[in-house]
């Protein structure tokens, strides 16, 4: 979402009237980002003025990785290191045990240091506890107060409990198929009749086409719009500057 329809508290320009046009269609908001409930990410949301979505609407990395641990082994144990987000959605499904975890799940937000660092890679090597990771970007962007920064993503969180345990983690979030799954569950319908809109090559867009979704993506986040485009990664169904590009181009489909 943040790229896509807001920078920080900041609405994009046509983010408000693309999702009214598209409010009548079955759709979610799909984000990497572990930090906050669903609750919590639509009401940031109506606070912007961009619509009223229901939690239900919102799919977070978190919830995807607290479903996806419940699926492997019911009533799952976990060590979770990152914001409360995390841990909210985890207890939704499992039990958080610092001794006995049958997972170590890494997120983003503060939670990382010596001592949850040691007790991770301690039932990891001692007590054979699974290594998963909710998402796997180096570094996001931050514009709480105006000032722009960038900070730690799971996948930099992750990364001791990888190097000291010498092995990889699972990974839930875009572009792993788990996440754009558990979103066409959601909606009740297939990857093929799915679009993703991101901001992202190689998470949004990426991981869509190996889903088998199409693509769309605005050049209002990282992605500079005089960017070219990575070589090793397949080119979106749209590649367009922003929202209302891309309702323009959608005109004759959604009628």
């Amino acid at each position: 979402m943040d790229g896509v329809l807001f920078h920080g508290e900041t609405p994009l320009p046509g983010a408000a009237a693309f999702l009214r046009r598209i409010a009548t269609l079955p759709h979610l908001f799909v984000t990497n980002n572990p930090i906050r409930t669903p609750a919590e990410v639509a009401a940031r949301l109506a606070s912007m003025g961009l619509g009223r979505p229901r939690p239900k609407q919102i799919l977070t990395s978190a919830e995807a990785t607290a479903r996806w641990l419940a699926r492997e082994r019911p009533g799952f144990r976990y060590y979770a290191v990152g914001a409360a987000g995390l841990d909210a959605a985890l207890r939704q499904h499992g039990v958080p045990d610092a001794g006995q975890a049958d997972f170590v799940v890494v997120g983003e937000g503060p939670g990382l240091d010596f001592e949850t660092l040691t007790t991770g890679i301690n039932l990891v090597l001692k007590r054979g506890a699974r290594l998963v990771v909710t998402n796997p970007d180096t570094s996001v962007d931050d514009s709480r107060d105006g000032a722009h920064r960038i900070l730690p993503g799971g996948g930099a969180l992750v990364a001791p409990f990888a190097a000291a345990c010498g092995v990889s983690p699972v990974v839930i979030g875009k572009p792993e198929p788990a996440l754009f799954q558990m979103a066409c569950e959601r909606l009740g319908l297939p990857a093929q009749a799915c679009v993703m809109v991101g901001d992202r090559p190689d998470t949004d867009i990426a991981g869509a086409l190996r889903a088998g979704m199409r693509a769309a993506l605005v050049r209002t986040g990282r992605f500079a719009p005089e960017a070219p485009w990575p070589a090793d990664i397949p080119p979106p169904h749209w590649d367009v500057p922003d929202l209302g590009s891309l309702l323009r181009a959608w005109q004759h489909l959604l009628g």
